[in-house]
């Protein structure tokens, strides 16, 4: 029943992470060392596996995204990133050796992924030549400040399916009944019957349009004389408390809104390219 609010709605545009990264953990043991092999020069690849070169360049967007996941770089995790991409390398051959790779499932995973890693990097190549700016961010507050508003109320509600049976509740409650009890009994909001209708503290733009113009009309402490109709159904609802909001101060947010603003820039663009697409 609940929106969420929009400092919290978006998730960040991530880069994709490769198969090592999300498939393979780093061993917190160093493992049992092969043969001793000749260092591989700087400026050549990072290691050959009968015969086929594993560049550099693979192990550095390997640690790049480990680093972006706040991993330290160290002469350690280098060894252990060249030791799985050995390990990758010679699983990959093998499977290719016995035909494995041809099998329509996994031809299906690679153009899926190949598709992921190209859509993915794409977009962030997108937003970081049109990067969210100071301005925009502060705009994007300043927005969300104003539509949030300066009160949270804490109410609790039984929701029902029909008028004639919230008005019978009202009527009942008015005549000295539990509002807990009454909300475990026949509540069918599940996520605060068990709670006896209580409701967390929010503020009116998280609720349906109706059950917020409602509680911001309520007086504290008291039951709402007559059923609010929503998509949901009939409620009857009891204010409990009211305080003022504490709305988190800019820099606490930054990242959601930066992140939220980026989301809405890539959905504008994709939206424009749906309508200049031919979709059978």
């Amino acid at each position: 029943m609940k929106r969420s609010l929009l400092v919290a709605a978006a998730a960040a545009i991530a880069l994709p992470v490769l198969v090592l990264a999300q498939g393979a953990q780093l061993p917190t043991k160093e493992p049992a060392k092969p043969a001793a092999a000749p260092a591989a020069a700087k400026d050549g690849p990072l290691a050959t596996v009968n015969g086929v070169a594993i560049s550099r360049q693979r192990a550095a967007l390997v640690l790049r995204q480990h680093a972006a996941r706040g991993t330290p770089d160290s002469e350690q995790l280098r060894a252990r990133v060249r030791d799985l991409l050995i390990n990758n390398e010679i699983v990959a051959q093998e499977a290719n050796r016995t035909g494995f790779t041809k099998k329509p499932e996994v031809q299906l995973q690679l153009e899926l992924a190949r598709q992921e890693i190209i859509v993915n990097t794409y977009l962030n190549d997108y937003i970081s030549k049109t990067p969210i700016t100071d301005a925009e961010i502060q705009t994007e507050y300043e927005r969300v400040k104003a539509q949030t508003g300066t009160t949270e109320y804490k109410a609790r509600h039984i929701l029902v399916e029909n008028e004639d049976e919230a008005k019978r509740l009202i009527a009942e409650l008015k005549k000295g009944g539990k509002f807990d009890e009454l909300a475990r009994k026949g509540s069918k909001d599940p996520g605060s019957k068990d709670r006896g209708g209580e409701l967390d503290w929010n503020v009116p733009g998280n609720f349906d349009k109706s059950f917020a113009d409602a509680i911001v009309k309520i007086e504290k402490g008291k039951l709402i004389d007559a059923p609010v109709r929503t998509r949901f159904g009939f409620h009857v609802i009891q204010l409990d408390d009211v305080r003022a909001l504490k709305f988190p101060p800019l820099t606490e947010v930054t990242s959601q809104l930066q992140n939220r603003l980026a989301q809405l820039r890539v959905d504008k663009m994709i939206s424009e390219l749906r309508a200049k697409s031919k979709i059978e």
